[in-house]
């Protein structure tokens, strides 16, 4: 990235979709530095209205725009358009891509900002650079002190996902059989295959042959790159639950070193994006309606010792899965990037 005391020449892509909007609140809340902002978008979804409307901006087409032009370009828009477009930019600038189309690749940092953003400190003024999905960035966050503390054994995870972790239409769909249901009709049509309002389905993406679902393998692999530890036992159960916005879990992590609890808290009290909710405080614990509103923190409550287990502890996480884990995310490999340059 080139020296610029105004700031870098940003594109945001994929403007009008929510981690687009959540990013560009983030950019404005926080005074990102940035000599000039571009809106862009694929195509098929321009006409939508742009998130700037005080600057009375308009999104334009990715497909026309010269990347050479800016010096960061954050991608939040669908993966095959990150498929498309990300790379080619990745030739002339920073990509920051929170889509899903790079995250498998070995050659590809996958960063969560919190965690690994070290990463980062090497030379270049250009490349491409991979999000975790949301589920990721948040089990990443809690494990990595832990880590550092005890060293991690095994962790059993269980998610609890805000519907829009799928997009706008589910969000949509979620309300839409809530306000159908509770006026005594039937839905005609289940966007997740089965109802979601008033349910849960254990399903997150497509199930295969082992019947293990794609966000499963997606946490085990991503969590396990992040932390730098490719032989960790993870092992997960992904469940849709009819929330708009915040990602729960259920983690239990068992040790290689003794850990008490107190010695765990001390620990994540002093991490980077952790919010602790400490055992008799005036929350008791977090959740996705309340704590997990605020969009720099990942919250983590009820921690406990496992009493079936040595060397183990329990414990309950949520995050805003499109504020935190994805655009505050992207923001804050976004200053790591600005930081460096200058």
């Amino acid at each position: 990235m080139r020296r610029m005391a105004a700031g870098p020449r940003i594109a945001v892509v994929g403007a009008a979709s929510m981690i687009g909007e959540a990013l560009l609140e983030e950019l404005r809340a926080r005074k990102f530095p940035c000599a000039e902002m571009h809106l862009l978008d694929d195509v098929r979804d321009l006409g939508r209205p742009a998130p700037d409307d005080e600057e009375e901006r308009r999104v334009g087409d990715v497909a026309a725009f010269d990347f050479s032009h800016i010096d960061l370009a954050f991608f939040c828009t669908r993966s095959a358009v990150s498929q498309r477009y990300a790379e080619a930019a990745a030739a002339e600038a920073w990509v920051i891509d929170a889509s899903s189309a790079f995250r498998g690749r070995g050659e590809v940092p996958l960063i969560v900002a919190d965690v690994n953003g070290d990463v980062l400190t090497g030379s270049g003024t250009r490349g491409l650079i991979a999000l975790p999905g949301s589920a990721s960035v948040a089990l990443a966050t809690v494990l990595a002190p832990l880590h550092a503390l005890a060293g991690l054994e095994r962790v059993e995870v269980a998610t609890y996902q805000a519907v829009s972790g799928s997009g706008r239409a589910a969000m949509e769909a979620l309300a839409a059989e809530t306000v159908d249901l509770l006026g005594g009709r039937k839905t005609k049509k289940y966007s997740f295959g089965k109802q979601i309002a008033f349910n849960v389905i254990p399903q997150v993406d497509v199930i295969d042959a082992d019947g293990v679902s794609l966000e499963e393998r997606r946490l085990l692999e991503e969590t396990r790159r992040v932390l730098g530890l490719p032989q960790l036992a993870i092992n997960a159960t992904a469940v849709r639950v009819p929330v708009f916005f915040g990602h729960s879990f259920a983690v239990h992590v068992s040790f290689m070193r003794d850990v008490s609890v107190n010695g765990a808290a001390e620990v994540l009290r002093r991490s980077n994006g952790i919010g602790l909710i400490e055992v008799g405080s005036v929350q008791q614990f977090p959740t996705p309606a309340t704590e997990a509103l605020v969009p720099d923190r990942v919250y983590l409550g009820r921690l406990r010792r496992d009493p079936t287990r040595d060397r183990s502890l329990n414990f309950w996480v949520v995050a805003d899965n499109v504020r935190k884990c994805a655009a505050y995310n992207a923001f804050s490999v976004a200053q790591i990037l600005v930081n460096r340059s200058q």
